[in-house]
């Protein structure tokens, strides 16, 4: 059982990260420009490294999702934009995957809440949990402020082509995907 404390700390911090979001994405508009900028000394190879638990329990290691361009979407279940844009990412998914294209949500978040959110709003592509460590991640693909919710672009060669900082929805990630061909 949680204490009193430890619930109003988990309070405070997530508050504080959705307004660092909600900062950063005034500060730039909502995007991050696109292309291969990422953190200095960052690997972009290191994504294909990972490995994530599913909310199920299993190992999701990314290196299975190598070959195909990726969409990768860090969410909260806390985060209303994250939120909005999950059935657009579940279309976008639903529309391109015949073209080899595939989306990848990662929750910045605890396995419960993610479980719940699930069950109530299922999405035709995998979820794994980053958990709070996923801030670093998100930090090294070129979201400096940890802002959520944050996608990232990978060409079929595994290369970051597109990130933004805000919600996205089918009608941009439709124009990336034309974009790549």
């Amino acid at each position: 059982m949680m204490s009193r404390r430890t619930l109003l700390y988990g309070g405070v911090a997530a508050g504080a990260l959705a307004a660092g979001a909600w900062v950063n994405h005034r500060r730039l508009g909502g995007a991050l420009e696109p292309g291969p900028a990422l953190a200095p000394g960052t690997d972009p190879q290191r994504f294909w490294q990972l490995e994530f638990e599913t909310p199920s329990g299993a190992r999701l290691a990314t290196k299975a999702l190598q070959g195909r361009p990726l969409v990768l979407n860090f969410w909260a279940t806390w985060c209303p934009p994250c939120v909005k844009e999950m059935p657009e990412l579940d279309r976008f998914v639903q529309q391109y995957a015949s073209a080899g294209w595939q989306v990848l949500g990662l929750a910045i978040d605890q396995k419960a809440p993610v479980q719940q959110f699930l069950q109530r709003h299922p999405v035709s592509f995998p979820t794994a949990l980053a958990g709070p460590d996923g801030l670093a991640l998100v930090r090294e693909l070129g979201n400096p402020a940890g802002g959520l919710p944050f996608t990232v672009v990978f060409s079929a060669a595994g290369e970051v082509v597109q990130r933004k900082l805000g919600a996205t929805d089918l009608a941009e990630l439709s124009r990336w995907a034309g974009a790549m061909g």
